[in-house]
Formats: C-alpha cells, structure tokens, sequence
C-alpha cells in the first residue's frame, strides 16, 4: 500500500508540474501532453523573422472573396500584401509597435495605433493583425487569455481568443519547426481562412 500512495504522490506532482508549464492566461480544455505543447511552444517562440505566402478567403455578411497573402516580420516590424480578399484591389499593411500605415489602391495611406481599429474604420471588418503575429505561428498571443485544445501530437488544435476561434486542420515541418499550414479564424461576424503555400523561417528579401 505505501508503495502505490508513493508512486500516486509521484504521478500528481508530475501532473501538477507539467499543468504549471502551461502560461497564466492560458486554460487547456483537453486533449494533448500539457508539457509537449510547453517544448512545442518553446520551439516555436524564438521564431520572430520569417517571411510566409498564402492563399487568404474572407467571408462576411456583406461580401465574400478570396486572393493572396504575403507577409514579412523582422521582430516587431511587419510588412503585410493582401491582393483581392478585400475587393478593393492591392491592399498594404506596414507597422510596428508604435503605428500602423494602410495602403490602399486609389487611396491616399493612413496611419494609427491599432491595425485591427484602422481596418474595421477603412474597410467595414477586423482582421486581428496583432494576435495574427502569434496566430499564425500556433500560439496563442500573451497580453489576452486564451482557451486551448490540442491535436495528438500536442500542437494547438483549436484556440479562442480575444473574441476570436482559431481552428488549425494542417501543420507543416519546415526545417525543426512544426508551423501551421491551414488555419481558420472566425469572430465579429468574419470568417478567415487562411493557406500556407510557403514558410521561410529567416529573412528573404
């Protein structure tokens, strides 16, 4: 009997030890080894410079449409290209932890703090730029709670967030990196989906 209270008392401050990888604002509803998504986690945060072209589909309740995404990050800095999905042509988003310039076709660029408040004003609808930087990687942003779930290989499987649900279907291995390749986000009356055709890890000018 001491025995197994022993290896009891083991198993818990194992369980205990591996839920305390998780951060504070994050709660893991079910599914997945709490400690393989800390290493998967840890494995994915150094990433802050890459550059990453899709396929991006937008539906709303007062229009739909589908095009391309380019996206370059050196640290804080982002460079996003959108072509079509917003049925105004080429569409610019540039900014950095101070402010954000949006450039439009046909459109003198505008600038503020918030990307998500500047698009929501120039085009009628949010796209979360700020929580997309770790959205996109699999991650769930630091400054809002977040409720996970996670696939079998411990790897975020859905997330809400901020208002937000992000669904992952696929994953790709770049290099050591297992990095999303097809994602969904639906809030505020916006659904997003979102393709991977090519990861770089790096900066590729």
């Amino acid at each position: 009997m001491p025995l197994i209270r022993s290896l009891c008392l083991i198993g818990l401050i194992l369980t205990i030890s591996a839920c305390s990888n998780l951060h504070q604002r994050e709660t893991l509803d079910f599914g997945g080894d709490p400690a393989a998504w800390q290493a998967h986690r840890q494995s994915i945060e150094p990433l802050q410079n890459w550059t990453l072209q899709g396929k991006l589909g937008m539906r709303s309740p007062q229009e739909s449409g589908s095009g391309t995404l380019f996206w370059l990050q050196r640290e804080g800095d982002y460079d996003i290209r959108l072509s079509g999905p917003l049925g105004r042509g080429a569409t610019r988003i540039v900014g950095d932890d101070q402010t954000v310039t949006l450039e439009m076709a046909g459109r003198d660029p505008v600038q503020a703090a918030s990307a998500e408040e500047l698009l929501e004003q120039q085009i009628g609808w949010r796209l979360p730029v700020d929580h997309l930087l770790y959205w996109v990687r699999g991650l769930p942003a630091p400054d809002n709670p977040s409720r996970l779930q996670l696939d079998t290989e411990s790897r975020l499987a859905r997330l809400s967030q901020a208002g937000w649900t992000v669904e992952y279907s696929r994953y790709q291995t770049v290099g050591d990196l297992e990095l999303p390749q097809r994602m969904q986000l639906s809030g505020y009356d916006v659904l997003l989906t979102l393709v991977v055709t090519r990861w770089a890890p790096g900066i590729n000018e």
